[in-house]
């Protein structure tokens, strides 16, 4: 039945793609949406060389309910495993074979990572959904603009910002449940809430926020009578904006985020190490600065940031029955300074200068690291030119040499022509090469399973494929197929003889190829179809956690302009996970099942435009699911909410 299901969704996906590009078209404009991230500066879409997934504010307000990681989870090309277990569980970020470590998380500009973490990833957990704005997505190598760790793709997101009214607040709350398929419990068990107040006064604008949110009644643990371990989060998100003359902007930015959950570890299928006892806290201070100046031939950009992060662990030790602790604190700073000059209105260049510091300190029950000595720091240097000429073709094509204190310096480099055919429907092809770096962690450098003479990997991505309108824009289509190498990867090493452990390069290239196709589908001005296909194959080395075959469908019925109805549908084809068995020191291979989840969403504006009511359950069918080896995964769930605008 699973089966069926799979080839009927990627059937009708594919028999939708053909059918519009075999019917003809009427005359329609162009593409205009705007996106910045292959730039850094705003740019129509159309004269954009890549394929750049958007999640707007009306997106975001049809998903009311869910956490950012659900949302992109639901973009073609990218699976954050772990959106769909406990509150506290570790996210995983899956695009085009790549993990964490491989895509970049962007906030407001200014790349985040987490100085003192394995893999130097950002916690997308730190950041509630309701806080933000917008987000671009763009898959593929992205080193030439924006550095280390942008392998296999950049989730760029932009913050809330204020209003053009002189004060205007909002204020939600959603209140859910938390049940396993298992668990019946439909009582209040997820709430979230927040309140926030911006405006723009003559030259000053701003915004503040916060938001808290508290789980309860699930383990993280699969099975049953194990402890249920709680989740809380707060956040406070602070931005000033200062016109100080018609060319020069001040942008200023403060956030504190909170992390407390209970958590668990889990081998195989079976639980241990289930107590209330472990605890994990994480804190996040972040602040900086983005002065933006406007003149006759372009505008300069210098965005800064100061990032600090704690994180502990209190954990029971089940062979002295005592309480282990361990604590991690790392610190970044980030000033990226980059001018756009404008030759003419077909040809400009950027160049761009990049300072990153990052330290880290830990202590822990085996261990402590100093960050004295445990610290390094990258000055780049990058230029991209972009030519988008009279006649169609459009070139971004750019370098970035890297110095790093550790181990010195790194080239990459891109080219992506497109062609906008002026056809009767607007239609653009586009093809790309681009290279792309990740520097070993301060932890895989320093820590007691270290190595300093570690390599950055490196990889190549190549990429070709078209994106279209049809049918006077109710028809948005498009298709992009990659392959992608990776050289010089960084694993750990254990040998289970005589117990040594550390970091390593792994000789030879690992390989990921696939598709991504994505349409949507505006059938009347209150019926509106999407859906996106996503074929990923990696080699064995890279084959964990990653579906070959995912599909995302969804409906937005809006009868009336204050009513809406949702319905999203996902099939997760089956993947392969792996888990350390303790009573004979290796690593063990399992394959998890395929499975589908059903979601529905119903929305009503109360008061127009000022009080709005929702309501959603999700895995309707209450399907029994694994995203990860011994770990719970989330059944039907119920939640409503509404939000209030003043």
């Amino acid at each position: 039945m699973k089966k069926t299901v799979k080839a009927v969704a990627i059937l009708a996906l594919l028999n939708t793609c053909a059918y519009a590009q075999e019917q003809d078209s009427v005359k329609v404009n162009p593409l205009k949406e705007v996106v910045i991230t292959d730039t850094k500066f705003a740019q129509s879409k159309e004269k954009s060389g890549k394929v750049i997934e958007v999640i707007t504010s009306v997106d975001l307000a049809k998903k009311s309910g869910q956490s950012l990681a659900t949302v992109l989870s639901q973009v073609a090309g990218v699976e954050i495993n772990g959106n769909q277990s406990a509150n506290g569980k570790n996210l995983g970020y899956y695009i085009r074979g790549g993990k964490n470590r491989q895509v970049l998380i962007v906030i407001d500009g200014i790349p985040l990572t987490d100085a003192s973490g394995i893999s130097f990833e950002y916690d997308l957990r730190l950041l509630p959904v309701e806080q933000v704005e917008r987000i671009e997505i763009m898959k593929g190598a992205a080193s030439t603009l924006y550095g280390t760790g942008a392998a296999t793709g950049v989730i760029n997101i932009t913050l809330k910002k204020s209003a053009k009214k002189e004060i205007q607040g909002n204020a939600y709350v959603n209140i859910g449940s938390n049940n396993t398929a298992d668990n019946h419990h439909y009582n209040g068990q997820d709430f979230n809430q927040g309140l926030s107040v911006n405006g723009n006064f003559k030259k000053v604008n701003y915004f503040a926020g916060f938001n808290s949110t508290e789980t309860k009644g699930m383990s993280q643990i699969a099975g049953v009578n194990y402890e249920p371990d709680s989740f809380s989060r707060q956040n406070l998100l602070t931005k000033l904006g200062f016109k100080a003359t018609e060319k020069l902007t001040l942008d200023f930015f403060g956030n504190y985020d909170k992390i407390k959950n209970d958590y668990d570890l889990a081998f195989d299928n079976t639980g241990f190490n289930d107590t209330d006892a472990n605890v994990s806290t994480s804190e996040q201070i972040r602040f900086g600065v983005s002065p933006k100046y406007k003149y006759n031939k372009g505008e300069f950009v210098l965005n800064s940031g100061f990032t600090k992060i704690k994180r502990d662990y209190n954990e029971l030790n089940t062979f002295s029955n005592t309480i282990d602790y361990s604590l991690y604190e790392s610190r970044s700073v980030v000033v990226d300074g980059f001018n756009k000059y404008n030759f003419s209105k077909q040809f400009f260049l950027i160049l761009g200068a990049n300072y990153q510091f990052n330290d880290m300190k830990s202590q822990t029950p085996f261990s402590s690291i100093d960050n004295k000595s445990t610290k390094f720091s990258i000055i780049d240097g990058y230029a991209t030119v972009v030519y988008n000429s009279n006649f169609g073709l459009n070139v971004n094509a750019g370098a970035r040499l890297n110095n790093h204190s550790a181990y010195g310096n790194n080239l990459v480099y891109n080219l992506n022509p497109s062609y906008n055919f002026k056809t009767s429907f607007p239609l653009k092809v586009l093809a790309s090469y681009s290279t792309a770096y990740i520097t070993p962690s301060l932890y895989q450098l320093y820590s007691e399973y270290g190595n300093a003479d570690l390599t950055p990997e490196d990889n190549a991505t190549i990429e070709a494929g078209f994106e279209t309108e049809l049918f006077n824009k109710k028809v948005k289509l498009n298709a992009v197929g990659f392959y992608r190498n990776q050289n010089n990867a960084i694993d750990f090493y254990f040998n289970p003889t005589t117990f040594e452990a550390y970091y390593i390069n792994v000789n030879g290239e690992t390989k990921a190829k696939g598709v991504e196709t994505a349409v949507n589908i505006a059938v009347t001005s209150k019926l509106q179809l999407n859906g996106n296909y996503t074929f990923t194959q990696v080699d064995e080395a890279l084959d964990r956690l990653i579906p070959k075959h995912k599909v995302n469908a969804g409906l937005d019925f809006q009868p009336t302009g204050r009513t809406l109805f949702s319905v999203n549908y996902q099939y997760f084809d089956a993947r392969n996970d792996a888990f350390y068995d303790a009573n004979t020191f290796t690593v063990l291979t399992t394959k998890l099942g395929s499975y589908q989840l059903v979601n529905a969403l119903v929305k009503y504006e109360l008061i127009k435009s000022r009080l709005t009511v929702f309501g959603s359950v999700t895995n309707i069918f209450n399907e029994e699911f694994v995203e990860n080896v011994g770990y719970s995964t989330r059944g039907r769930n119920f939640k409503v909410g509404l939000n209030i605008v003043l």
